[in-house]
C-alpha cells in the first residue's frame, strides 16, 4: 500500500498547485449576474439621461443663498431716560403695541408751555381785531364829519355868492359881505381838516390790519410749536411700526438714549424671503414667476416652494462698500453673482421656523425657455 501511495504522488507534475475545475452552472449564474447589473446600469443611465434631458438640464441651482427679511430697526424720536419696557427679547409685538416708555415730564411742561404761547397769541390776535374794527368806525366817522364840512362849506359859498349880489346892488354892507366871506373860508379849512381826518384814519386802518395779519401768524406759529410740543411727547411712547419678533434689544428701564439710538429689532417672521446669488451664467433662462424648489439646512426634511420674484438691479460686487476697480494692469476674471429674489410660498406646517439668515440650496425650473434676450431686456427695464 505504502508503495501505491508514492507511485500515487510520482505522477503530480512537480511544481504545479492543484486548481479544483469551474462548475459550467456556476458560470451561467456568474454570467447572468454580470448581465442583470450592465442591464441595471443601462436602465438607470438611461432614467439619468431622461431625466436630465427633460428636467435636470433645465435646473439652475445654487447654495449661495440665504433667507432674509426687511428688518425694522426701532430708534427714538426724542431722547430722555427709559421709563418702562414693555417687551423682552424675543417676543412677538403686533403693529402698535406698547415697546417702551420715555420720561415724559420734560415734554408734558413743553406741551403747557407752548398751549399758554397759544393762548396768549389769541388773546392779542383779539385785541388787534378789536382795534381794526374800531378803526373802520373811525373811518366811518371821519368821512361823515367830511360830508358834513362840504355841505357847510358849500351853504357858506352859496351865502357869499348870494350876499355879494346883493351888495352890488346896495341892499347890504360889506361888513355883512366880509362877515360871510370869512365863514366860508372856515367852512373851506375845516373840509380840509376832515379830508386829512380821513385820510389819517384810513391810514390807521392799514396798520391796523397788518397788525391783525401778525397776530395771525404769531397764532399760527404758538399753534406749530403746541403741535412740535405735543409730537414731542407722543413720541416719548414708542409703539411697533410692523408686527413681527423682538430682536437685538440692549435697551433697559434707567437708560438714557439719545434720538436715534437704535434700541431693537423689529423682524418679520412671517414675510421671509429667499436671496439667492446666482452665476452670470446661470440667469440667461431664468423669468420672474418661474417656480423654485427650497432646501433649507436647518430643515432636516422636505423642502419649500418658492417662485422667483425679481433680479437685482446690479451684481453684487457693485453694491460692495469698496467697488473692484478693473481698471488696473493685472486682471483676473472671476464669474459675478446676481442677486435673485425668491417668494417662499405658504407653509403649511406650523413647526418649520425660518429666520433670517439661514442657509438654503435652491433650484429653479426654467423648463420651457430657449432664448435669454428677453431676460436681458427685463433686466435692462
Amino acid at each position: 500500500m505504502q508503495v501505491e501511495k508514492e507511485n500515487d504522488t510520482s505522477r503530480e507534475p512537480p511544481g504545479e498547485v492543484f486548481k479544483p475545475s469551474k462548475n459550467p452552472e456556476q458560470k451561467r449564474r456568474i454570467k447572468r449576474i454580470l448581465l442583470t447589473v450592465a442591464i441595471l446600469a443601462m436602465i438607470a443611465g438611461g432614467i439619468w439621461f431622461l431625466r436630465y434631458w427633460t428636467v435636470g438640464r433645465f435646473l439652475q441651482s445654487t447654495n449661495d443663498a440665504f433667507l432674509q427679511a426687511d428688518q425694522t430697526t426701532v430708534s427714538p424720536k426724542v431722547q430722555g431716560y427709559v421709563e418702562q419696557v414693555y417687551v423682552v427679547a424675543n417676543q412677538k409685538v403686533a403693529v402698535g403695541d406698547r415697546l417702551l416708555k420715555i420720561e415724559p415730564g420734560n415734554y408734558e411742561a413743553k406741551v403747557a408751555q407752548a398751549q399758554a404761547g397759544v393762548e396768549s397769541s389769541k388773546a392779542d390776535l383779539a385785541r388787534a381785531q378789536a382795534e381794526a374794527k374800531r378803526q373802520i368806525s373811525s373811518v366811518g366817522q371821519a368821512e361823515a364829519q367830511l360830508l358834513s364840512a362840504r355841505t357847510q362849506a358849500q351853504f357858506a359859498q352859496s351865502q357869499v355868492d348870494r350876499y355879494q349880489s346883493l351888495g352890488r346892488a346896495g341892499a347890504t354892507s360889506k361888513e355883512q359881505i366880509a362877515t360871510y366871506t370869512s365863514q366860508r373860508d372856515q367852512q373851506a379849512a375845516q373840509v380840509k381838516v376832515s379830508e386829512a381826518s380821513l385820510a389819517s384814519a384810513k391810514e390807521a386802518i392799514n396798520t391796523t390790519e397788518a397788525a391783525v395779519r401778525q397776530a395771525e401768524a404769531a397764532v399760527r406759529q404758538s399753534e406749530a410749536q403746541l403741535a412740535t410740543a405735543q409730537l414731542d411727547l407722543d413720541a416719548t411712547e414708542i409703539t411697533a411700526p410692523i408686527a413681527g419678533v423682538v430682536g437685538d434689544k440692549s435697551v433697559a428701564v434707567g437708560q438714557y438714549v439719545s434720538a436715534g439710538t437704535r434700541l431693537m429689532t423689529l423682524v418679520p417672521v412671517k414675510d421671509i424671503y429667499l436671496v439667492a446669488n446666482f452665476k452670470e451664467t446661470q440667469v440667461e433662462l431664468m423669468r420672474v414667476g418661474q417656480p423654485a424648489r427650497i432646501s433649507v439646512d436647518a430643515i432636516s426634511s422636505g423642502t419649500l416652494d418658492g417662485e422667483v420674484e425679481s433680479f437685482s438691479p446690479a451684481t453684487g460686487a457693485q453694491f460692495a462698500l469698496i467697488p473692484t476697480e478693473n481698471a488696473t494692469g493685472n486682471f483676473t476674471k472671476i464669474v459675478q453673482r446676481i442677486p435673485v429674489r425668491i417668494k417662499i410660498e405658504a407653509n403649511a406646517n406650523p413647526h418649520i421656523v425660518l429666520v433670517p439668515g439661514l442657509s438654503v440650496s435652491v433650484e429653479v425650473d426654467t423648463h420651457g425657455i430657449t432664448d435669454g434676450i428677453d431676460n436681458a431686456v427685463e433686466l435692462s427695464q
